[in-house]
């Protein structure tokens, strides 16, 4: 049996990568923390008003990543993945020490940040995790975009549909339950991209940093990378990956089922408000079986490079 406590990481974790927005080479640290820390970012490269929290309500942007803030506007972009890699891994308290405004890209997904805290290896806290329980169906319908959460007895799971006009990606659907101890082809899915949208995505100022080392470009029925996809669902696994990164934001996790249908970062963040707006949608639970909502992680092979 799992135990039921809060972890951490076991010891620091350092990455270097470039900005997927910023095009700017970051540096970033994993640091051990406290139990009810929760995740904290530090912006290094400040001197003061530096701390931003990781809460959903903190949001300041949604536009093709999720960008988070404090009182002071002092701000951190494309946290979706590293959240990800938390809630996949387990960790549920953390201080991510940053130099720059964005977490860097790695490869475009979160395989190299689930790679290194299994290397870390996880450290047991003496707090009992706590987890927030849906208990009626909620639902949201933006245009032709929809989520919905449903009452589950122990687990967290995510179905998601994407529809493109693009020949190669079409329509894709799939589900993943996070009690699940295999979830690489969820982690190892990469942020992706239509050739034709590259150059309106850059005249919004974003995507200085994008590669294909990074992402995974589509023309027509072609992907531009040499290597092909990863798995035949990586489109969609993706936009699993995404929305799971942005519900690690409630600081708990939550004990529900999801369907979501042409969404990203915006729509679920909405979501969350008005989900969490309302105490008759869900109940805080402490002692739930955490081996029922955390994949146990296994060790990596030792040497395993994590800078990118």
């Amino acid at each position: 049996m799992w135990d039921e406590n809060q972890k951490t990481v076991k010891s620091t974790v350092n990455f270097t990568g470039i900005g997927l927005h910023s095009g700017k080479e970051i540096k970033l640290t994993l640091l051990p923390a406290k139990s009810d820390t929760g995740v904290i970012f530090q912006r290094i490269d400040l001197d003061k008003n530096n701390e931003i929290i990781a809460n959903f309500k903190n949001v300041c942007s949604a536009r093709l990543c999720t960008k988070i803030q404090n009182k002071f506007g002092v701000n951190i972009s494309t946290v979706e993945h590293l959240m990800a890699a938390f809630y996949i891994c387990g960790v549920d308290n953390v201080v991510v020490n940053v130099d720059g405004q964005e977490i860097p890209a790695m490869d475009g997904s979160a395989k190299d940040f689930v790679h290194g805290i299994k290397d870390s290896g996880l450290k047991i806290l003496n707090k009992k995790r706590e987890f927030i329980k849906i208990t009626k169906k909620i639902e949201l319908k933006q245009n032709d975009k929809y989520i919905s959460i449903e009452p589950s007895d122990n687990f967290f799971t995510v179905k998601f549909t994407l529809g493109y006009k693009n020949s190669l990606i079409k329509t894709q659907s799939n589900k993943a339950s996070f009690q699940e101890k295999d979830l690489e082809n969820i982690y190892s899915a990469r942020t992706f991209c239509l050739y034709e949208d590259i150059e309106k995505i850059k005249d919004l100022g974003l995507a200085k940093g994008g590669s294909l080392e990074n992402a995974v470009v589509v023309k027509g029925n072609e992907v531009f990378n040499g290597k092909g996809l990863r798995s035949k669902n990586e489109f969609v696994n993706h936009k699993i990956l995404d929305l799971v990164g942005d519900f690690m934001l409630v600081g708990k996790r939550v004990i529900g089922s999801i369907n979501c249908i042409r969404g990203g970062h915006s729509l679920t963040n909405d979501f969350l408000r008005q989900v969490l707006s309302d105490k008759n949608n869900f109940t805080t639970i402490k002692n739930q079986n955490s081996s029922l909502n955390i994949r146990k992680i296994s060790p990596v092979q030792k040497g395993l490079v994590v800078n990118a």
